[in-house]
Order: structure tokens, then C-alpha cells, then sequence
């Protein structure tokens, strides 16, 4: 019932990852409610994309979804909110993070970084040094994921409560407005109900008279 008429190709994954339909400034709005409205308090959600967005600096790419839940599971934090935090880690912010967690592994090692072209970037050359380039990324990408979650958990919390509490507000706004509504719909109910009454009083009283 709720399935696409047509549905999505990988292609049109990657397109959309790449560059979304609706356009980046509706899909921040779109993000910014979507995790606004999780269940959980401020710090579980917070907590929860802040892992999500810290895991996606380190290498282990195809796994980022699940070490973020297994981490938000573990620190009793929002595992839904962990998955979405894992956008943090997309097509245009990748090359940025690796480039830096790779020099900040290789600065932490030691040793020559590997130059990368065209002709580096093959599948079998990768394979063949994967050690030298997965080990670097790994010890870069640590210390990059622990100010990442810092940078992401303490702003979010704050907004995260403060939307909460204006959704709040608004919900509770709504239901005075209800229940105001009720109360004049039953006092006009019950004061064409009381005219009802006198006319039939008056027309009684009429036929008695007569």
C-alpha cells in the first residue's frame, strides 16, 4: 500500500545521496523535524546523532549504520537517531574527512603518506596497500570522531530541547484551543436546546388558554 508506483534504481539512490530532489534547503528542514520529533529525551537523541555523525569519520564504510546503533544501544542513547547522524558521512563530505583523518594518522604513525591519482584509486592497488591506507584512517579517524561527537552532541541537545518544548507548547496551545471550541459548541447546543423548551412552554401554555 505504501510502496513507490515506481521504484528506486541504485542509481537513483546514489543520485539522490548525491544531490537531493526536494533541494538542500527542504531537506534540512526535513531533517532538522524528522529528528526534532524522535521519541527520547534531548540527550538520547542528541547523544544518538552525535554518534552517528562521529562514526562516519572513521573507515569502516558499509558499517556505519550499525556501529552507530550498536554504540547508541550500549550508551542506552536513540539508536534511530544514530542511523540518521550517519548522513553527517555522504558523497561531498567524504573526501574532506578522509583527506584529513588520513594526514592526521599518517602524522600520528609516522612514515611517507601514499599519493593518490587516478591510477592509485583502482581496486586492486587499494587492495594491495590496504594496511597503509585503512590503518591511518583508523588512528586519524578516532580522535576526529570523539570532537566530531562533542561538536554535535552539546548544540544538538540544547536545540533538541528547546524544540521540544515549543512543539510542546504548540500541542498544548491546540488542545486549550479544543477544548474552548467544546465548551462554546456545548453552551450554544445547550442554549438552542433551552429556546427549543420555552417555545414548546409557550405554545403549551397557549393551547391551555384557548
Amino acid at each position: 500500500m505504501f510502496r513507490r508506483r515506481k521504484q528506486r534504481q541504485a542509481h537513483d539512490h546514489v543520485r539522490e545521496a548525491v544531490w537531493p530532489s526536494m533541494g538542500w534547503r527542504r531537506s534540512f528542514h526535513y531533517l532538522k523535524h524528522r529528528v526534532g520529533r524522535l521519541p527520547g529525551t534531548p540527550h538520547e537523541i542528541a547523544g544518538g546523532f552525535a554518534f552517528g555523525a562521529a562514526i562516519s569519520c572513521t573507515p569502516f564504510i558499509g558499517f556505519h549504520i550499525i556501529l552507530a546503533a550498536a554504540m547508541a544501544f550500549a550508551s542506552r542513547a536513540s539508536m534511530l537517531a544514530a542511523a540518521i547522524g550517519t548522513v553527517f558521512g555522504n558523497p561531498w563530505t567524504f573526501p574532506v574527512i578522509f583527506t584529513f583523518t588520513y594526514s592526521l594518522g599518517i602524522r600520528v604513525l609516522g612514515g611517507e603518506p601514499i599519493t593518490f591519482s587516478i591510477e592509485t584509486l583502482s581496486l586492486a592497488h587499494l587492495i594491495e596497500n590496504f594496511w597503509s591506507i585503512f590503518l591511518p584512517l583508523l588512528v586519524g579517524g578516532i580522535p576526529t570522531a570523539i570532537v566530531v561527537w562533542t561538536a554535535f552532541y552539546f548544540p544538538l541537545r540544547g536545540l533538541i530541547a528547546k524544540y521540544q518544548h515549543a512543539r510542546q507548547a504548540r500541542r498544548e496551545r491546540k488542545l486549550r484551543l479544543q477544548a474552548l471550541h467544546a465548551r462554546e459548541h456545548e453552551a450554544a447546543a445547550a442554549a438552542q436546546e433551552s429556546g427549543v423548551v420555552l417555545q414548546t412552554e409557550r405554545r403549551s401554555g397557549r393551547g391551555e388558554s384557548l
